[in-house]
């Protein structure tokens, strides 16, 4: 288990125009050739959009999209036609696969927090498509078969204990509160790497919302 603390993010964004990132893996110049990828994970961004602030039109190919609102509204739009407000406990897939264009924007008047995730598709090229689920349970997980991946939403309850998928490659990652994973302390915004999970279980210190990637070998 390797364990990837919330300071540990690489910066990104722009402060001055409301937009602040925060990045798990190497992404744009802060290249790190020994952090670029986690089983089918790519990049896992922790976004805060201040209102009236958001991403302009910009292009994504062979890249499986998915992304979970922690507080506000997302604004999606993109070039074939969609046009989504996502909120939280909304699960948002984009298939980007030959290329696909999309904007992203906080519309509101509070401020926007989301994660978003990428993943490398087993087969690149394809059509673009496009998803939202609306609040989605924790019992039941989002398959990205593209991918060889399923995401499991994990809300706790103070005490709370939850089983970590037995898995090649799992991918723990924090949004809020406090949980402890293997004898680690983890808080908002730290991730935890897995390989090969057997038989391990999340308890939560404080009411905590976690995301948990099950990926194929």
């Amino acid at each position: 288990m390797d364990v990837r603390r919330a300071a540990q993010r690489y910066p990104g964004g722009d402060p001055e125009a409301g937009i602040e990132s925060w990045h798990a893996f190497s992404f744009g110049p802060h290249y790190d050739p020994g952090n670029l990828r986690f089983g089918a994970l790519i990049a896992c961004n922790e976004e805060r959009l201040a209102p009236g602030a958001g991403f302009d039109e910009h292009p994504h190919s062979h890249t499986e999209l998915v992304t979970w609102v922690v507080e506000g509204e997302l604004t999606h739009r993109d070039s074939t036609g969609h046009e989504t407000l996502v909120r939280p406990g909304d699960v948002q897939r984009l298939s980007s696969a030959a290329g696909v264009r999309h904007v992203e924007r906080n519309d509101g008047d509070v401020p926007l927090t989301f994660v978003q995730m990428w993943l490398a598709p087993r087969d690149p090229g394809g059509d673009p498509a496009y998803e939202t689920v609306r609040g989605i349970a924790d019992s039941t997980p989002y398959a990205v078969p593209e991918a060889g991946a399923m995401l499991h939403v994990r809300r706790l309850a103070a005490g709370e204990r939850t089983a970590v998928p037995d898995a090649p490659y799992v991918y723990v990652h924090v949004v809020r509160g406090e949980v402890r994973l293997g004898g680690e302390a983890l808080g908002p915004g730290d991730a935890a790497r897995i390989t090969d999970a057997r038989d391990l279980e999340l308890s939560a210190h404080a009411a905590a919302e976690v995301l948990l990637w099950e990926m194929a070998a």
